[in-house]
């Protein structure tokens, strides 16, 4: 237990037998639970963890494989099932140093936020040694998952390395959140939906002898068609469904009159690229709803902009819009997307049988 919270660590993990020992025998002695989801390994992944013996270890076998995404969502269900307060994401192969586990979880127990994620690029010196192209790719991801998730004080956002209240993962459906590479975006997206205060915390990175087994060619094009569908989604939540905001006008508005604007440019130079020559009036028709179009766009990125979630709970219990169940959530409780993995039982203190995982509630 630290300070009064019962914290389980979830760690996914796919052919990790040369790392996953390391990771259980680091893990602090006030982490409560250790939730090991083998996400159907073909080494010896699962004797590797039964070796070490600890008994706080509760071992979860996928017999088929779902991605980091799945393997996670899988732990954090089962960590809420045996009564943990706080759940944080250690991977199986060891690049999140221990050490720096209080820095995640103070902002959680003690300020009031539901969502804390680790940063890498903190100082000036973060990116020395980088490729320019990985440093453009970072910079370029991050501002997109600004965009779709609306977090825009949150960088680094495939940085795995989080801690989250179990008041804000009851609220998640989890069988809408994608189970790739692309998890950790989809997650942000789905937490400011629900406006769970979320916040960055400076830990450098911990590299060692893991290996990646990302495939930009498959990565790029699915993080693409997730964001797009994300800001969307997002956009139509929060701003249209729940409450009509300024914002849904501002950017409604804005892409219908920019839009116009193109159009009219596009036709007045198509017919002036020979000797004739345009008229102000058809200038000012292409101009001024283009004009007017860009700056509505800006106010509702600057509207988005204050409404990203940053501020934490201080106040005594949770605020309103933590406790009401959001209509997503009563409407599609009991539908599935895809089929469920199935997973042998956990072994230690879960006791036997095999299932598919119950969907948050």
């Amino acid at each position: 237990m630290y300070k009064g919270a019962r914290v389980a660590a979830v760690v996914p993990a796919h052919n990790e037998e040369a790392l996953i020992a390391r990771v259980i025998e680091t893990m602090p002695p006030w982490v409560d639970f250790i939730v090991v989801v083998d996400d159907c390994s073909t080494d010896s992944t699962g004797d590797a963890v039964r070796g070490v013996g600890d008994p706080r270890v509760s071992l979860i076998r996928h017999e088929q494989n779902t991605g980091v995404g799945g393997a996670i969502l899988t732990g954090h269900q089962v960590a809420l099932d045996l009564g943990a307060d706080v759940n944080v994401v250690m991977a199986g192969d060891g690049q999140m140093d221990p050490a720096f586990l209080p820095n995640l979880l103070d902002p959680v127990i003690e300020d009031g936020y539901g969502f804390a994620k680790a940063n890498r690029f903190f100082s000036m010196d973060s990116f020395t040694g980088m490729p320019r192209h990985r440093i453009f790719g970072n910079v370029a991801l991050s501002f997109a998952t600004k965009l779709a998730s609306g977090y825009w004080h949150l960088f680094d956002p495939q940085n795995g390395y989080t801690a989250v209240h179990r008041h804000a993962l009851e609220r998640l459906s989890f069988d809408r959140i994608a189970r790739g590479y692309s998890f950790e975006n989809d997650l942000l997206i789905h937490l400011n939906i629900l406006r769970v205060p979320a916040v960055d915390v400076p830990i450098p990175a911990c590299y060692g002898t893991e290996l990646s087994g990302i495939r930009l060619r498959r990565v790029v094009p699915e993080m693409t068609s997730l964001l797009l569908r994300g800001f969307w989604k997002r956009f139509f939540y929060k701003y249209v469904l729940w409450s009509f905001s300024p914002i849904a006008m501002f950017l409604l508005f804005g892409l219908m009159l920019t839009s116009m604007g193109l159009l009219m440019g596009s036709w007045v130079v198509a017919h002036t690229l020979g000797t004739a020559t345009a008229s102000t009036g058809s200038v000012l028709l292409a101009v001024t709803p283009f004009l007017i179009g860009v700056n509505m766009i800006m106010y509702a990125l600057m509207l988005d902009i204050q409404e990203s979630p940053d501020t934490p709970v201080t106040a005594m219990g949770l605020p309103a819009h933590w406790t009401r169940a959001p209509l997503e959530r009563r409407l599609m409780a009991s539908r599935t997307h895809g089929p469920k993995p199935r997973f042998s039982a956990p072994e230690g203190n879960l006791g036997s049988g095999t299932g598919s995982l119950p969907a948050a509630s």
